[in-house]
């Protein structure tokens, strides 16, 4: 649970169960997920679940916005593959820059984010997968990014 919670991207096959589990055990929660668990479910749903080891299904995981999808068990590897490449072949400076810049938004104001949203964009935009991102839109075509 720990895992997905500090995960940007989490499928799940739909067999697969979740549970905090750390007070059954008379321990306490480790691995994030007194910071992660809160901040996806809300302070009210994340002391359920540490408290009571209630067992969320992959479903309700979904829901609950700790899983992001989920699969039949058996396209679960084929699923994660193809998510992997479609990662893989995009502009993997943008999504670093737009992971930072969502980050971020959680604790700056709303005149400081615009002003880092621009900043980033400007810089995105003069790098070779930029300017190819902008020539692809252009050409109405795939664009073929190089991490660059």
């Amino acid at each position: 649970m720990s895992l997905a919670c500090a995960c940007d991207l989490v499928l799940a096959a739909e067999s697969a169960r979740f549970t905090m589990a750390y007070t059954r055990a008379g321990l306490t929660p480790d691995g994030s997920s007194t910071y992660f668990l809160p901040r996806i479910v809300g302070l009210k749903r994340a002391l359920e679940l540490t408290l009571t080891n209630r067992l969320l299904s992959a479903k309700e995981a979904c829901e609950w916005g700790i899983v992001t999808k989920v699969v039949p068990d058996a396209n679960l590897p084929a699923e994660a593959d193809a998510l992997a490449a479609q990662l893989a072949s995009s502009a993997t400076g943008a999504l670093g820059a737009a992971k930072r810049l969502l980050h971020s938004g959680w604790t700056e104001t709303l005149e400081t984010q615009m002003e880092l949203e621009t900043r980033a964009i400007a810089v995105r935009a003069h790098t070779a997968d930029g300017r190819e991102g902008i020539t692809a839109f252009l050409e109405k075509r795939a664009p073929k990014f190089t991490g660059q």
